[in-house]
């Protein structure tokens, strides 16, 4: 369920590098639990394979976030440099005010706004690190 969560939360944040890796986590844990239920090793063997892996990309968001090394939370890394999308939390986090205001000045970009985001309870970047270190705790 945390990873159906997180899913859903990726995909209003047009972040694809994390919705393929949500993808990929939520089907070898169906695998994974049917291993156990039928007692395949082979499965139980991957999804603990997996499982290490999951936690290696879970510390690599919160070092992303974190800006940790060369990391920069607002780099396109996440969209594959296909897009300038960010985490959904940076506009709608808990408290957060979003302001938009028209650029109607520009020619080309009718449609496009500046969106402004002030007072917000806890920065987006934090509540990422939850929520990979939730995933974390829960795949241990």
């Amino acid at each position: 369920l945390a990873a159906l969560e997180r899913q859903v939360f990726d995909f209003l944040g047009y972040q694809w590098a994390p919705i393929l890796a949500n993808f990929l986590h939520i089907i070898i844990v169906i695998l994974g639990l049917f291993g156990t239920i039928q007692y395949r090793p082979r499965y139980i063997v991957v999804y603990a394979i997996w499982t290490a892996i999951w936690v290696t990309w879970n510390i690599f968001i919160i070092c992303f976030y974190l800006e940790v090394g060369g990391l920069s939370k607002d780099s396109e890394l996440l969209t594959f440099n296909i897009s300038r999308h960010q985490s959904w939390w940076s506009e709608n986090g808990p408290g957060c005010v979003r302001k938009e205001a028209s650029m109607s000045g520009i020619k080309g970009l009718d449609s496009h706004s500046y969106v402004s985001v002030i007072g917000c309870t806890l920065e987006y970047r934090y509540i990422e690190v939850m929520h990979s270190s939730f995933q974390i705790l829960v795949a241990v």
